[in-house]
């Protein structure tokens, strides 16, 4: 695939400026890797697009200029951080249940949503070994609010977070020390080079034209739902 077609673009001018910026004279690769994951974390707040037509297939560049993101486009990211800063990265697809963003979404949407939804993380390579990490999805202060109302509420899974026996987590954490979104997978779609590959494959779920017209107001009322939540906490 040519450099001109990824999504995960690390070879932007803006791309390469902000790892450079994020590493500093940093050498070790995970002190890099923390650095990074910290500003796709707390700066690239959680939140969606409110046109259909930059869900998911945008460049990281563009999640940089937005600031915000999420599962998706947030992965995106983080990978090209990690090639402009000389650590492989590759993204890990699956579907993922609807449920885990029940209190985001607006109630009335799920009867008209899909049961499970695509869905991205990280792996990165540390010491020779490929490691997932998806932690970074929520910013901090909205991760502790809907930990409390999660838990105030009884469930494990909602306010896009998945808590099952516990694991679940905002911190630097990769391998199996703590996710946050990774106990709501229901499928499994392997791992791809650059996100495009996965969007443009026969597993990716693409909107329906119903879907397309209704997007911009659940995107308007979650983002909505995000702020007041995230304002709780």
């Amino acid at each position: 695939m040519a450099d001109a077609d990824l999504l995960a673009d690390s070879d932007s001018q803006l791309v390469v400026e902000t790892a450079t910026e994020l590493i500093g004279n940093r050498d070790d690769p995970l002190a890099k890797l923390e650095a990074l994951f910290l500003f796709v974390r707390d700066q690239i707040l959680f939140g969606f697009p409110t046109k259909w037509k930059e869900w998911d297939k945008v460049t990281a560049s563009h999640v940089i200029e937005a600031g915000y993101g999420y599962c998706n486009t947030k992965a995106t990211l983080l990978i090209a951080l990690c090639r402009a800063s000389g650590i492989s990265a590759r993204v890990h697809c699956g579907l993922i249940d609807a449920n885990l963003m029940r209190g985001v979404f607006p109630a009335i949407a799920f009867p008209f949503l899909p049961k499970a939804g695509s869905h991205s993380w990280t792996e990165v390579l540390i010491d020779g070994t490929w490691q997932p990490v998806d932690s970074y999805i929520n910013d901090v202060q909205l991760f502790r609010a809907a930990r409390k109302r999660l838990a105030e509420s009884g469930n494990t899974l909602g306010y896009s977070l998945s808590c099952d026996a516990g694991k679940c987590s905002c911190e630097f954490n990769f391998g199996e020390k703590g996710f946050v979104h990774m106990g709501a997978v229901v499928e499994d779609h392997g791992v791809w080079e650059d996100p495009s590959q996965y969007f443009a494959s026969d597993k990716y779920l693409e909107f329906n034209a119903f879907e397309r017209r209704c997007y911009p107001v659940i995107a308007v009322l979650s983002n909505r739902n995000i702020r007041r939540l995230r304002r709780s906490g």
